[in-house]
């Protein structure tokens, strides 16, 4: 993690599954409506979905595990050097930590909508968990750094433990549109941050690094951060005035049909009662 690229791998995952969610949410909200609009409104669709999500989830904690253990001079699964008599890349075993609940949280999702043995709310719960062993890990794995360098992180850790509390509300208020459209925007901010904390810490193609002591510097990504949320927000938004007129478009299209079927219906009983 400790490179550009590093920050930008979770930073996708995270973006991606933002993303993902600030389209999910306002479609299975609005198909509860309007349960004739689109697939999604049954219990199974949105259970398929549910499932594929998981399977995703997991796999992207697996490659996230399996980067961090075998990059070129990573730890290859090994945790202490007897040689030097000291932790061996420790940084690296926090990041397979962090991949490790969110692998798990996957693993959950799919066993609560393939079996009827797990409680539902479990898949909620877990994916708290992870988003707060994520803060905790993040809180703990800055200290004695930059100021700059920590600045970024603890900006990092509010879009974290935020997103988690939202999940952690969400084991009681589950389906609650306003909780899950808040978590996805907190999702959102994550990605779009740790790719700023890549181009901050770790310019790419050689490109000038920030002065980790300067104070204007710290204001300056303060308020970038601010800005990340407004284009988190904005995305959302955007997604959900795309979702609700797809729905409303189709909703007209089969309004016609109906009709047509109403009215040929009609003309067939009224030749009954002439006959």
């Amino acid at each position: 993690m400790a490179t550009f690229i590093g920050h930008a791998l979770p930073g996708s995952f995270f973006l991606l599954f933002g993303l993902w969610w600030s389209v999910k949410y306002p479609l299975n909200f609005i198909c509860r409506k309007n349960k004739k609009a689109c697939y999604l409104g049954s219990k199974a669709g949105f259970q398929r979905l549910e499932l594929i999500e998981g399977i995703t989830k997991a796999t992207f904690a697996l490659i996230g595990m399996l980067s961090e253990q075998f990059v070129p001079g990573g730890p290859h699964l090994k945790l202490y050097n007897r040689e030097e008599h000291q932790w061996d890349h420790i940084m690296n075993w926090q990041h397979s930590t962090m991949y490790l609940f969110y692998g798990l949280s996957g693993l959950v999702d799919i066993a609560v909508h393939t079996t009827n043995a797990v409680p539902v709310a479990f898949d909620r719960m877990m994916l708290s968990i992870a988003g707060f062993i994520e803060g905790f890990i993040f809180y703990y794995h800055v200290h004695g750094r930059a100021m700059l360098d920590v600045h970024v992180h603890v900006l990092l850790l509010i879009a974290v433990f935020a997103g988690a509390l939202c999940l952690f509300l969400e084991v009681f208020f589950r389906g609650n549109i306003v909780l899950e459209l808040l978590r996805a925007s907190f999702c959102i901010l994550q990605g779009s941050w740790f790719w700023q904390i890549g181009f901050v810490l770790y310019p790419p193609g050689g490109g000038p690094e920030w002065d980790q002591m300067d104070h204007n510097n710290v204001m300056f990504v303060t308020m970038c951060f601010c800005w990340h949320y407004a284009f988190a927000l904005f995305i959302l938004a955007l997604n959900y005035t795309i979702v609700a007129w797809v729905v409303q478009h189709r909703l007209k299209e089969e309004q016609p049909s109906e009709f047509k079927r109403l009215k040929s219906s009609e003309q067939d009983h009224e030749s009954e009662e002439e006959m």
